[in-house]
Order: C-alpha cells, then sequence, then structure tokens
C-alpha cells in the first residue's frame, strides 16, 4: 500500500445514534477489543453512542510490512477522524488511552471544531519537555527488555508475553485474573491474525515536534484518569497534563495501574458521563 492510499480502518458502534457521540482510542498494539465490549456497553447504558476502533497494524485494519510504518501519529489522528466522518459525526466526545491518549490529543489540537470534550487515560502530555518527570519503573523496565527475545511470530510466545505484560502493568487494587486475561489476550490475537505488524507502533514518529507548547491551545474540556499506581507513566505524567490545559480536571484512580480494571469502571465511565454531559 503507498503512502497515499488510505488504510481501512474498522470499527464498531453500541447504544443509539441519536446520542452524543464518544470516540474511544486505543494505545500502542492494542486493537479496539481492549475496550472490554461490557465497558462500551456500559458507557452507552449512560446516554452515549459509543464507537470503538481498531488502530491501523491491529485488529482488522491495514497491516504493514513490520519495521517501517509508513505513516505517522499525525495519520492516526486524521484515521479517528475519518472514523467519526464513517459513522455521520460531526462532534464527538474523544476518549484515549496511553498512546491512544497521545493521538486523541493530537486529534483535539489539529481538528478543534470535532471534539467537544477529551478525556485522556493513563497517558503524557504531547509536545511538552516531561524529561522532569519520573520514568517508567525498574520493574516493568526489565520486564519491557524481555520483548526484544520474543519472536512475534510465534502464537506461544506472543500469548505469553501479552498475558505478563498485563501482569506487569496492573494496578495494586485488584488482583491479576490470569486465566480471564489469557482468554482475550488468545481472542485478540486470533482476530488480528497475529501481533506482528502492531510493533510498528513503536517505530512512529511525529506529533512532538510540530505541536511543542501547543497544549494550552487547547480548546476542549479536558478531563484525566490516571491510577496512582501506574508503572509506565507514573501518575506525574497525567497532573503534568492537567496542568498544561486550562481548566482541566484529574482523577485519580487510587491503586490503578496502567489499563481499564474492570473493578475501576462504574468510576472511569461515570467519570467519562459527567464530563461529555458538563461539555
Amino acid at each position: 500500500m503507498s503512502r497515499n492510499e488510505q488504510p481501512k480502518i474498522v470499527s464498531q458502534t453500541f447504544g443509539d445514534p441519536a446520542h452524543p457521540a464518544v470516540l474511544l482510542i486505543m494505545g500502542a498494539m492494542a486493537s479496539m477489543l481492549w475496550w472490554p465490549e461490557a465497558f462500551c456497553r456500559k458507557l452507552a447504558g449512560e446516554g452515549r453512542f459509543v464507537i470503538r476502533f481498531d488502530n491501523r497494524d491491529t485488529g482488522r485494519s491495514t497491516k504493514y510490512a513490520p519495521g517501517e510504518p509508513p505513516y505517522t501519529f499525525d495519520d492516526m489522528a486524521d484515521d479517528a477522524i475519518r472514523v467519526l466522518n464513517d459513522h455521520g459525526v460531526e462532534r464527538a466526545h474523544v476518549v484515549g488511552m496511553s498512546m491512544g491518549g497521545m493521538i486523541a490529543q493530537l486529534v483535539a489540537l489539529k481538528h478543534p471544531s470535532r471534539v467537544a470534550t477529551l478525556t485522556i487515560i493513563s497517558s503524557s502530555p504531547m509536545g511538552v519537555d516531561t524529561s522532569h518527570l519520573p520514568g517508567m519503573t525498574d520493574a516493568y523496565r526489565e520486564h519491557s527488555a524481555e520483548g526484544a527475545k520474543v519472536d512475534w511470530a510465534d502464537r506461544d510466545q506472543v500469548v505469553g508475553f501479552v498475558v505478563s505484560d498485563a501482569r506487569a502493568i496492573a494496578g495494586i487494587a485488584h488482583p491479576f485474573d490470569e486465566k480471564r486475561t489469557r482468554a482475550f489476550v488468545e481472542q485478540d490475537y486470533d482476530r488480528s491474525g497475529g501481533l506482528l505488524s502492531a510493533t510498528n507502533h513503536f517505530m512512529l514518529k511525529g506529533g512532538d515536534e510540530d505541536w511543542k507548547g501547543r497544549l494550552h491551545d487547547m480548546k476542549a474540556p479536558l478531563l484525566v484518569i490516571h491510577g496512582t499506581a501506574d508503572p509506565i507513566f507514573p501518575v506525574l505524567h497525567g497532573a503534568a497534563l492537567a496542568e498544561a490545559v486550562a481548566g482541566a480536571k484529574l482523577l485519580r484512580i487510587e491503586g490503578g495501574g496502567h489499563e481499564l480494571h474492570p473493578d475501576d469502571w462504574p468510576e472511569i465511565v461515570a467519570a467519562i458521563a459527567a464530563h461529555s454531559q458538563a461539555g
């Protein structure tokens, strides 16, 4: 596929299209399934039209040869707008998690008229110097290094590593459900036809340089949701994002990790619903 061809972006909706739209953008290597169906239905139950989609190189969306992704973060922000167009949505409440939170910030800065409110979960501010903030924990850094040894074409190795990754990013407030996680990762792997192309997400460029210092221009009301035990982006990243945008609110999930734990869904869904109501 050439750089100019539009990729196929697969999406799914929940709820009534007449309700206010909520667009969910997931993080690195993660298909739409990482916004669990039950979570989406809970949010739709709050009177929202919920849209989730597979980022490029994940799920059933277009995939590229591993190693040289012919797209940037900016292209992924434009993909999100194309998903809204596909569903005839003029303005949406945009929710992004992890790398999806960075894409969501870009969406709000590049396409301000399309974003009614912005919610960022477990992420870090774009275009801001974060060198003074704590980095990922030593334990997670060690675990992450093991990813270099994984044969990403081997289903058993990949599933095993992704399950161990889910455990490594989990918070301290709730027990880790290994059986449920393994079944989910196997489902995601098989639906995606493997995760090899998804490793392209770690090679992406764009975003930061072009948008340096622009966060204070953010027009969309911002809610930041962040676990206090997040080992990838410690909670000070969420606090720095909230500080960078006038009037932003920060919700700390006590003991929460870099995850959407089912036990935290009531608090997260209620916060997104209230924020999108206010916005």
